[in-house]
């Protein structure tokens, strides 16, 4: 073999080499390719699915909130009776109540965010003149104002339209009207008759006493129960008023036929305009029952008289089982005053 030959044969020997080494790294190029972006699609897909999980997955209420989540308390503290180290029942500040606060054993929110209040028969007291227990809140105009004093005629509590100017001038404002939507869920099965199943679940306190008591009481014999208010003039202004609303107030009230069971829902207003008050209870498709009661000679347009809101429930039995209990479930509660 000549070497021309050997020369052709060694070319053609390098093409070949070339071509093929050309075609591997066009194959490794194309696999490499391949898998970059079948690895960026599998990512890509991954995260988009987590996103899209995160968009459509829904916000959900935190059950553990506390009822200042879902009410306005702004102008509302708490009394629960646990020792406030005193001896006597200890109270929520406004500022406290609204952040965030609640108790497991007295007050907190409901599965269904209404706000629920659970007072025993046994446990402290407001004072030493107070007979029974309570978990319920007292209005407080000031708000966390707290160079406000608590009583007195001035920013913290209202007077009614009939006081005297200077009064009303010095008060957050006058008249007042309370709305609650309220649940009775149990009330006390154990003690004497004159005080078994019976709950205030709303009043107006003056400086000693208390324009309107509203109660409910369910004896423990009775499916339903009744609704019947008190009204109490000042001190020299006469005896002490109870109106029926709804079945009896008796000791040995027979079941009433148009009563409330326990955990229905029914509604409140309790509403003054100078010396009238009035108090309706409102119930789905049947008529409200109102009750008006003419405050002119109980005293209260005098100076010096201020009013507050409360509502929760006040226990009215200190002769049950100490174990024994109230409690309700709040799933409205507004109010509002006239101002100057």
């Amino acid at each position: 073999m000549n070497s021309v030959n050997l020369v052709n044969q060694f070319r053609i020997f390098t093409f070949i080499e070339t071509v093929y080494m050309y075609q591997m790294k066009s194959v490794l190029k194309f696999i490499l390719v391949g898998l970059t972006s079948f690895l960026f699609v599998f990512c890509s897909s991954f995260t988009s699915e987590e996103e899209e999980q995160q968009i459509i997955t829904p916000i959900v209420v935190n059950p553990t909130s506390g009822p200042a989540s879902n009410f306005d308390l702004k102008t509302w503290n708490l009394s629960i009776p646990d020792n406030n180290g005193s001896g006597v029942a200890k109270t929520i500040t406004v500022l406290a109540l609204n952040q965030n606060y609640q108790n497991d054993k007295y007050f907190y929110s409901a599965d269904d965010q209404g706000m629920v209040f659970k007072c025993f028969v046994d446990g402290f007291k407001t004072s030493a003149n107070t007979s029974y227990t309570r978990t319920e809140l007292r209005e407080m105009l000031r708000g966390t104002n707290t160079g406000i004093n608590t009583q007195g005629v001035n920013k913290n509590n209202w007077v009614f339209g009939s006081a005297p100017i200077a009064d009303k001038n010095a008060a957050a404002g006058f008249d007042g009207e309370m709305n609650a939507t309220v649940a009775v869920n149990y009330v006390t099965i154990t003690g004497s008759s004159s005080q078994v199943g019976r709950v205030i679940i709303g009043q107006i306190h003056a400086n000693d006493d208390e324009p309107v008591r509203l109660y409910y009481r369910k004896l423990p014999t009775n499916e339903l129960g009744s609704i019947y208010i008190a009204h109490e003039p000042r001190d020299g202004f006469g005896s002490e008023q109870w109106y029926d609303m709804i079945g009896s107030r008796s000791n040995s009230a027979s079941n009433p036929t148009d009563g409330i069971a326990l955990d229905e829902k029914f509604s409140y207003k309790i509403k003054t305009v100078n010396n009238i008050l009035t108090v309706t209870i409102s119930r789905p498709e049947k008529p409200d029952v109102v009750k008006e009661v003419d405050m002119t000679n109980s005293g209260y347009d005098v100076g010096g008289q201020y009013m507050y809101f409360k509502a929760g429930v006040y226990n009215q039995n200190n002769s049950g089982n100490a174990s024994d209990y109230v409690q309700a479930t709040f799933y409205k509660l507004e109010k509002s005053h006239t101002t100057n």
